[in-house]
């Protein structure tokens, strides 16, 4: 619970990592916070973030007696969704249909990754309950185009890391399998992120530190793998594609979208050559050249292979190119 008054207070694990200025792989390995002695959480048990008070912590590391925080019970306090669900004596399950509907959504405050609602607004609610229905009506087949799922899922990872495919696909009237995959990578991209910025982490310290639950986290963790790996293919088809452009055998000087096929990358760049209309690249294969721009992911027995490695350099490839 965040006391009235003390939002500006919280305090996530990796906040205390940058504020104690060591990394939060060092942090998350050494584990302070866990400490005997240290402050206690005000996040609720069982919380996959953790929250602290930042008064409490830094009188706790300067050697001062620890303060205590203020008195619990006031209107403007700040619970998460336990506390909630816990204050009107509902489960959590319950709380998490409730949580989108007026006027939850509108005083929804997200704190250090979490959602918190005042506890005069969400006792208000209770009260209300049963006064008039609510909910959203079931829609048919998908309500959101496939192109902006991500950005309309986004929000809903933001405030809660746990989220489930099942409120996702009610709260936006998709298939559950859709909102399923756009978590997935959503998840990914986000532990891809988080191990670029500090490649001392493990992607399970990762998923850790981002509050992604153990049901969630396999399927995850193997898309951030493709993910890291998609990063560096882009990286190498960048500097390809410049020299291809240079050659003036491409019209584009922008790297090719890199594709996801079952678990393997590929990518293909259109040419401007007599005979062969793309310069098609797959993971495990390496080069070939392609008769079509729109389809050129053909059978790649019918096309040899440019060279003898999947990475050549550009040299090497323009040279097998023009031979």
């Amino acid at each position: 619970m965040i006391r009235a008054g003390c939002l500006d207070r919280v305090r996530t694990v990796a906040d205390l990592a940058r504020d104690q200025g060591v990394s939060l792989s060092k942090y998350t390995k050494d584990k302070p916070h866990l400490k005997l002695g240290f402050p206690e959480p005000i996040s609720s048990a069982g919380s996959r973030i953790r929250l602290y008070d930042a008064d409490q912590v830094a009188a706790y590391l300067a050697g001062l007696p620890v303060p205590g925080l203020p008195a619990a019970g006031d209107d403007q306090d700040l619970l998460d969704r336990r506390e909630a669900a816990a204050l009107i004596g509902v489960t959590v399950a319950s709380w998490d249909v409730y949580r989108n509907r007026p006027p939850l959504a509108e005083h929804r405050t997200v704190a250090g990754g979490v959602e918190h609602w005042p506890r005069a607004v969400i006792l208000a609610f209770h009260a209300n309950a049963g006064r008039k229905k609510g909910g959203r009506p079931k829609g048919s087949g998908d309500m959101v185009p496939r192109d902006q799922l991500h950005d309309r899922v986004r929000p809903f990872l933001d405030a809660d890391p746990a989220v489930g495919s099942a409120h996702i696909a009610d709260a936006l009237g998709v298939d559950r399998d859709v909102a399923q995959r756009a978590l997935i990578h959503l998840r990914a991209r986000r532990i891809a992120d988080l191990l670029d910025h500090d490649p001392d982490l493990t992607p399970e310290q990762a998923a850790d530190a981002l509050g992604y639950p153990p049901i969630a986290r396999r399927a995850a963790l193997a898309q951030a793998a493709v993910e890291l790996r998609a990063r560096t293919a882009t990286a190498y088809l960048t500097g390809i594609t410049a020299a291809l452009h240079t050659a003036g055998l491409t019209a584009t000087d922008q790297p090719p979208a890199v594709e996801q096929k079952d678990a393997a990358l590929r990518a293909a760049i259109p040419l401007e050559h007599p005979t062969a209309r793309a310069l098609v690249w797959e993971e495990q294969t390496g080069w070939r050249t392609a008769t079509r721009r729109r389809h050129p992911y053909t059978d790649p027995t019918t096309h040899p292979l440019l060279t003898g490695n999947t990475h050549p350099t550009s040299a090497e490839l323009l040279a097998a190119i023009r031979s």
